[in-house]
């Protein structure tokens, strides 16, 4: 089989293969194929933008592996055992660990058994986010309380 070198994608238009290895967190346009080692039932989970169905999965290839999060319409789609070709996922940090997330812009293809290697031959090492802080959204939240309310004149006396 032939490889595309055609395809000088950039990361800003369409997306490139990515090594699981080399996920850091925050890349948005993350193209994959990997070998699903575990893949889990959906279930509902209620998060900030309210109740939503996930599934999880843990994928890898042959430079490691990583938590795979499904998120609406793909929950449950994956199968332990085969090979996907994942377009437009995008990656987060949890504890340390990177986790590779696909939701509704997301495609997930069944791709042949050769394109990953063996479960048996896929290392155990995840991509790791030691440094990763995640981004504070200050002066949102609690603090719309109006915790800082001046009275008129209060300070004149």
């Amino acid at each position: 089989m032939e490889s595309n070198k055609t395809n000088k994608s950039s990361r800003i238009g369409m997306s490139e293969q990515e090594k699981v290895g080399n996920l850091k967190p925050n890349q948005e346009n993350v193209s994959v194929t990997v070998r699903v080692l575990e893949a889990g039932e959906p279930k509902t989970i209620r998060t900030k933008n309210g109740v939503r169905t996930i599934s999880e999965a843990v994928v890898g290839d042959d430079s490691g592996r990583v938590k795979l999060t499904l998120w609406g319409n793909l929950a449950g789609k994956v199968k332990e055992g085969t090979v996907v070709k994942i377009d437009n996922a995008w990656t987060t940090a949890f504890r340390g660990k990177v986790q590779l997330n696909a939701g509704s812009k997301s495609t997930i293809t069944e791709v042949g058994d050769d394109m990953a290697p063996p479960a048996d031959s896929i290392p155990t090492n995840e991509p790791e986010a030691p440094d990763y802080q995640p981004r504070r959204f200050g002066g949102r939240g609690r603090q719309f309380g109006g915790r800082r309310r001046y009275q008129e004149g209060s300070e004149e006396e």
